[in-house]
């Protein structure tokens, strides 16, 4: 210490104690950055898969939108735009996408879809800190670590001790 200095000053200085206090906002910066993130790689899976299903769902070559009905008394339709065949569809086109369904697409499974599905997953193992998740993990591993993460959630929220075995 020179001179000129005083033993609080100095102490003051050299006291992590401001780091210490300046720590938790940073890693509540960093814990909503990286929550973020995830949310954000969740959101962009979910609209691909979403967006890939209406796509075979409802083939622009073979449908349109119709607006619906305003009620009285609004500006805009509170309801989604009808989804119906283009006028002039070929007979054996109408029949295709009569049985264009969730259920038969789901029945189908294309690759395109389990990989839609695979990408979904993987972003939301990578939110819940799953680096070792692989599309190839049992059903009832995922369904086991999922329990095991309700059951620590419904600790801290009721205050208990331990959590509850199932």
């Amino acid at each position: 210490m020179q001179a000129s200095e005083s033993p609080s000053s100095t102490s003051t200085q050299n006291q992590p104690a401001a780091l210490v206090n300046q720590a938790p906002e940073a890693i509540k910066k960093a814990a909503l950055s990286t929550t973020r993130r995830h949310a954000e790689c969740i959101a962009t899976a979910a609209k691909r898969l979403s967006d890939l299903r209406e796509a075979w769902l409802n083939p622009p070559e073979w449908t349109h939108r119709v607006p619906e009905v305003v009620p009285l008394g609004m500006t805009t339709s509170p309801y989604p735009d009808r989804i119906e065949p283009r006028p002039g569809i070929r007979e054996a086109d109408f029949k295709a996408l009569q049985k264009r369904t969730l259920t038969n697409l789901y029945n189908l499974r294309p690759a395109w879809l389990t990989m839609a599905h695979q990408q979904l997953d993987l972003a939301v193992a990578n939110a819940y800190g799953w680096a070792d998740y692989s599309p190839a993990m049992p059903d009832d591993e995922v369904l086991k670590r999922l329990l095991a993460m309700n059951l620590a959630h419904s600790v801290t929220i009721s205050g208990q001790l331990e959590p509850q075995k199932p």
